[in-house]
């Protein structure tokens, strides 16, 4: 169990699990979307997913909402977006995962997202050309996701 931030203890017997490092993705994005899938089903998380990526469903953003237009369809709250870069690689991991519960020879229609976790991961650091010669650092964070599931 070393490296993930679960601290439970599972049956490893039952679990999958899945981690991405150094991706691509707002930090902030992924911290609200392990919120809403978290407790889902795998093949509702994914059918969820793909409605954001298309734009049907919002995703609520409760903690990172300054500034966040209120969007339709959230149920008791306001403030949501519609995250389609971070939705398309949380898709690619719940596939990933499924992959590994199957390779474990777990049932795939009956595992549920116990642990969903992001955090920002490695910085790298840039730069941007300032008047008289200076410059201003520009950094770009990666994310870290992982995510848990357990047959029921």
């Amino acid at each position: 169990m070393s490296n993930y931030s679960c601290n439970k203890k599972l049956d490893e017997t039952r679990t999958a699990k899945v981690f991405g490092r150094h991706l691509n993705i707002s930090p902030k994005h992924a911290v609200e979307i392990s919120r809403e899938i978290k407790g889902m089903k795998l093949a509702d998380a994914k059918t969820y997913l793909e409605s954001v990526v298309e734009k049907k469903q919002a995703v609520a953003f409760r903690k990172y909402n300054k500034k966040v237009g209120h969007k339709t369809g959230l149920r008791g709250w306001d403030a949501g977006r519609y995250p389609v870069k971070a939705s398309k690689n949380f898709i690619k991991l719940l596939n990933e995962l499924q992959a590994n519960a199957e390779y474990k020879g777990l049932d795939s229609n009956n595992l549920r997202i116990i642990h969903a976790s992001s955090y920002k991961g490695r910085i790298i650091a840039g730069w941007v050309p300032r008047a008289y010669g200076r410059a201003s650092p520009y950094n770009h964070v990666l994310t870290n996701v992982e995510i848990i599931v357990e047959e029921r």
